[in-house]
């Protein structure tokens, strides 16, 4: 599948954004889907996935703060933040997954990333 990510932009500290990564593609059978973020000089790290048991996982920076929703019908997959710091800045990418646990995600398909900034 194709993913395609969108949403970011330039806020304000406190303020929301959402994020919708569209599937080219069903996503219904996936149980495994995810969102990470690569800040500058920085690896590209997991925010928050569906895991392929069916529940959720949220790094701990992301937790209370941003939540992982999907519309299988839409074939896509959202990310609520709310309350944003300055530190959420980065390009924000959606994973169709081969396996997520609670460990983390592994393998699948990338989209091509949307920048959110956070100003202080």
């Amino acid at each position: 599948v194709q993913l395609q990510a969108s949403g970011g932009g330039l806020v304000q500290a406190g303020e929301s954004l959402r994020l919708t990564c569209a599937s080219s593609g069903s996503i219904s059978k996936n149980n495994a889907m995810a969102w990470f973020r690569q800040a500058p000089g920085k690896q590209r790290k997991l925010v928050a996935a569906f895991t392929t048991a069916g529940g959720t996982k949220y790094d701990d920076s992301a937790k209370g703060r941003f939540t992982i929703s999907r519309d299988n019908s839409k074939n896509s997959v959202y990310l609520q933040m709310t309350n944003l710091k300055p530190e959420d800045t980065a390009v924000y990418y959606c994973n169709a997954a081969e396996y997520c646990s609670g460990y983390g995600c592994y393998g699948g398909s990338w989209g091509q990333g949307t920048q959110v900034t956070v100003s202080s």
